[in-house]
C-alpha cells in the first residue's frame, strides 16, 4: 500500500455486504484496499456472476467505467468489514497526467489486470471445472478460507452443488 501514502486519500470503514457501486451507475472513484475482502461481479439473467475477488494490498474499480464515463458492467461489494482508501475520479486524472510514479504504477496495474483476465478467460476455455478449481486452489488459497462457497461457485462457472463434489472428490 505504498502508493497512497503521499496522496492523502480518505479513509473509510465498510461493513460487509455493501454495494460500492452497483452495475450501470458510472464510476467516480477507485479504493485502495487496506483490510478487507471485496468482489467483482455481474447480473446474467437474474444469476449474480463473480468476476474477481479482492483482498488486502489490491486496488478495486470499475475501471473501464471510469475511463470511459460510461455506466459500469459491474457491481463491486464488500464481503467482510473493509478499511479502504478512496481516490475520487478527479484525483485520480489528476495523478495519471502529472505524477511519472503514479502513472508508472497505473500501467502496472492495467497490465497486471489484463494479464489477469487473459488466465481466466483461458482457463474457462481449455480447463474442465475441476482444473479451474484446483487452479484457484493453488494460486489463491485464501478465498477458500474468506469468501462464501456460492461466490467461488459463482466464479468457477458452476453450481454450488458441483462445486461441494469437486471439493469432495479424492484426486
Amino acid at each position: 500500500m505504498q502508493l497512497i501514502a503521499p496522496y492523502n486519500l480518505e479513509k473509510i470503514e465498510v461493513a460487509a455486504r455493501t454495494i460500492l457501486l452497483n452495475e450501470g451507475q458510472k464510476a467516480d472513484r477507485i479504493y485502495f484496499i487496506e483490510k478487507g475482502c471485496l468482489r467483482m461481479w455481474f447480473n446474467n439473467i437474474g444469476t449474480d456472476i463473480t468476476t474477481q475477488f479482492f483482498f488486502e494490498g489490491n486496488v478495486i474499480a470499475s475501471i473501464e467505467s471510469l475511463l470511459t464515463n460510461n455506466p459500469s458492467d459491474f457491481t463491486l461489494e464488500t464481503l467482510e468489514p473493509c478499511t479502504l482508501y478512496v481516490m475520487p475520479k478527479e484525483q485520480f486524472f489528476e495523478l495519471i497526467n502529472s505524477d511519472v510514479n503514479f502513472k508508472s504504477w497505473y500501467d502496472k496495474l492495467i497490465l497486471n489486470r489484463f494479464f489477469y483476465y487473459s488466465k481466466h478467460i483461458l482457463s474457462y476455455l481449455k480447463n474442465k471445472p475441476q482444473e479451474r478449481y484446483n487452479e484457484l486452489l493453488a494460486s489463491h488459497p485464501q478465498i477458500f478460507l474468506r469468501v462464501p462457497q456460492h461466490y467461488i461457485a459463482s466464479y468457477l462457472g458452476i453450481t454450488p452443488v458441483s462445486l461441494s463434489r469437486i471439493r469432495n472428490r479424492k484426486v
